[in-house]
């Protein structure tokens, strides 16, 4: 890695002052300073010209499975790194390791495994786990494998935090299913991102669930209810309630375009978090492959069971906020929004992550107005570069 590096001559997406045209030195993996007129370069500094380009903060995927081959549940060293070394391409800098609904002794596994990992230089950086599942709702189930669901258990969630060393920072669970509130509540106060998901509760179970602490909705739209004159349900809680942020796959599958655009009108750049929810096919040819221990069969937009049901994404990062930038009102400001700055401040990682302001880590991107990406910076360390 150069222990400097000062990109010149771009625009700048900056966390406190807005846009602006100028320059921006990273430092032994932070954001340096930013200076607004053209100075000379430091001694010493490898120079980078962004003439014509955006600098934007590294984007942060919250909920991912796996990429190239790998999954978060092989449960090893290899499986990370690969992840990690694949990522920078699209644009994410930082994820969590997400989990499935599996055998206690698997997960076990796959989170001890994040706990020991150590993230590599110029590599995205693993910033914690993501545990989807099994406290759900088997009628919502998607894609999580039916035998291995259970009931919300503090006990049961104590022995996994301590086995991923306080690693896990969502939890994706089905609210109904802790009457009581007590097990909400008490990650809440735990400091875990609360998300309702794989959920059949209607809204006013979700509106009783955020009293408790609830404050995210996982992949909005998907494996929850929709909206019903009689009940608008998870979808239009997230429409409705303030205090919820939504995750959303804008791979125009998951959740088709228009509806993609009604979201964004109705929920707004403030409360959207783009996710992937990609699994190990994601960088790899259409084939078959398994997520879960199902059978899942890829083709060139997406993964399916053998039921049909959607098994995760092979969606890429950059390709979500394309997606996003096509709509009427949208600007790349929206997706620093949806991709990097809501997502870190979900995580309680904003004071380092998700903004470009001098003492942050130096997770950035050079990308046109497309949206295309020319380079990626992973903690101060060109992770990518195109061509």
């Amino acid at each position: 890695m150069e222990n400097k590096i000062y990109i010149q001559n771009t625009t700048i997406f900056t966390e406190e002052d807005g846009k602006i045209n100028g320059s921006l030195l990273i430092e032994d993996g932070k954001i340096k300073t930013l200076h607004i007129n053209e100075e000379a370069p430091p001694a010493g500094a490898a120079l980078i010209d962004g003439a014509g380009l955006n600098l934007i903060p590294g984007f942060i995927d919250g909920h991912i499975h796996g990429a190239a081959g790998a999954d978060v549940m092989d449960a090893t060293t290899e499986a990370l790194d690969t992840m990690a070394g694949a990522l920078p391409a699209e644009g994410t800098t930082s994820f969590l390791a997400t989990t499935i609904t599996q055998a206690y002794e698997q997960i076990d596994k796959a989170l001890k495994n994040v706990a020991d990992y150590h993230s590599k230089q110029g590599k995205a950086e693993v910033i914690g786990a993501h545990l989807e599942g099994p406290f759900i709702e088997e009628s919502k189930k998607g894609a999580q494998p039916a035998a291995y669901i259970m009931e919300p258990d503090i006990g049961q969630f104590n022995y996994w935090q301590e086995l991923s060393a306080n690693s896990i920072r969502t939890i994706t669970m089905a609210p109904e299913l802790d009457e009581t509130g007590e097990f909400m509540s008490y990650l809440y106060e735990s400091g875990v991102n609360v998300s309702a998901g794989h959920t059949n509760a209607g809204f006013k179970e979700i509106k009783k669930a955020i009293s408790y602490g609830l404050r995210q909705m996982t992949h909005l739209c998907n494996a929850m209810n929709g909206i019903h004159h009689r009940d608008i349900g998870g979808v239009g809680a997230a429409f409705q309630l303030e205090e919820l942020r939504a995750e959303l796959i804008a791979d125009g599958i998951h959740v088709t375009p228009d509806m993609i655009e009604l979201i964004f009108s109705n929920v707004g750049s403030e409360r959207l978090i783009l996710i992937t929810d990609a699994m190990r096919a994601k960088c790899l040819s259409p084939g078959q492959y398994e997520l879960g221990g199902q059978p899942v069969n890829v083709t060139e937009d997406r993964a399916v069971l053998e039921n049909g049901s959607l098994a995760g994404s092979i969606l890429k990062m950059y390709q979500g906020a394309q997606q996003i930038l096509n709509l009427k009102e949208a600007s790349i400001s929206d997706v620093v929004r949806m991709a990097s700055e809501n997502p870190a401040k979900q995580l309680n990682v904003f004071d380092r992550k998700g903004g470009i302001k001098a003492g942050k880590d130096a997770d950035l991107l050079l990308v046109d107005e497309e949206l295309n990406i020319k380079y990626t910076f992973c903690r101060g360390a060109i992770a990518y570069q195109e061509g």
